[in-house]
């Protein structure tokens, strides 16, 4: 092993160490309860997708089967659990939560939430920020993907990411259709016009450098708008668009908006087929110029 190899794999080990020692694995119960971090990982998916065949529990958890026959029994004892053969296949066995097993799970639940609502609210929110990003690149680079397909992260804005996306959509669509100054200005200006209490943003990373954005904005007649989406040539072919679109239409329908708008023009032909991969329609477009080429500006809208 490198001394290089050795260092990092020192440094991993020392994150495990301190994050296990954070959310409390060590204990012996999770939240204060008597059950172990594995059954309540069990109890977490019964409750996500009950009722479920034993093999695929096992399957799903890569658990030993002695090992979760002995939580299963557990369960059945605390009257957590009911088990029964398949309609399906009466070789196999399905479980499924009792009304105490609902509760009971839902009473965890609770708990965890509130147990890291109070990990993050002890960091500024630019921290916040930094770390559920962070989380968020350990879980994409550690999960498998397709040969030959490089990993990319989905996080909330930092500081210096919107100077970045004014700077890099004045010099992308500078190099690519020609657009001036003009156009960076407008774009500022949205910028500017941004209220991230209330409206949202969303960066993609690709090998932790800025690879795409796009932006939520609210609108107080129960409508939203998307802006700015644009994903850097390096990183297209690999559905940073069509991800990023669909977080910002997550996001409008959980802040209970009815119907979405954007606008963009008609050279857009990728982003064009984004928005119309996701349900977007055509609402209105008309004849416009940019640093003295004529364009033609669309207006596309979603209902929610």
């Amino acid at each position: 092993m490198s001394s290089l190899t050795e260092a990092r794999v020192s440094e991993v080990r020392a994150f495990n160490r301190f994050y296990t020692k954070v959310i409390g694995v060590l204990q012996a119960g999770m939240l204060e309860s008597p059950y172990s971090l594995t059954e309540v990982r069990v109890l977490f998916e019964l409750a996500h997708a009950e009722p479920m065949e034993t093999g695929r529990l096992r399957a799903l958890l890569d658990l030993d089967a002695g090992y979760l026959s002995r939580i299963l029994t557990r369960f059945d004892a605390d009257g957590l659990i009911r088990r029964e053969r398949s309609a399906a296949d009466a070789r196999k066995q399905v479980v499924r939560l009792t009304d105490k097993g609902t509760a009971t799970f839902a009473d965890l639940d609770r708990r965890s939430e509130a147990e890291i609502e109070r990990l993050l609210s002890g960091l500024p929110e630019a921290e916040q920020g930094r770390l559920v990003g962070s989380m968020a690149a350990i879980r994409s680079l550690l999960s498998p993907r397709e040969p030959g397909r490089e990993a990319y992260v989905i996080r909330p804005p930092r500081t210096g990411d919107l100077g970045w996306v004014v700077q890099r959509h004045g010099e992308l669509y500078s190099a690519e259709y020609g657009w001036g100054t003009a156009f960076e200005q407008t774009v500022a200006g949205i910028v500017a016009g941004l209220d991230l209490t209330k409206d949202a943003g969303w960066i993609a990373e690709v090998g932790g450098e800025r690879a795409g954005c796009v932006f939520y904005v609210r609108e107080d007649d129960g409508q939203a708008k998307l802006r700015m989406l644009l994903v850097e040539p390096s990183a297209r072919g690999m559905g940073i668009g069509r991800r990023l679109v669909e977080e910002c239409l997550r996001h409008a329908r959980a802040d209970g908006r009815k119907r979405i708008t954007l606008w963009t023009r008609d050279c857009l032909t990728s982003a064009r087929r984004i928005y119309q991969t996701a349900g977007f329609r055509l609402a209105g477009e008309e004849k416009g110029m940019e640093n003295g080429t004529e364009v033609i500006e669309q207006w596309w809208s979603l209902d929610l």
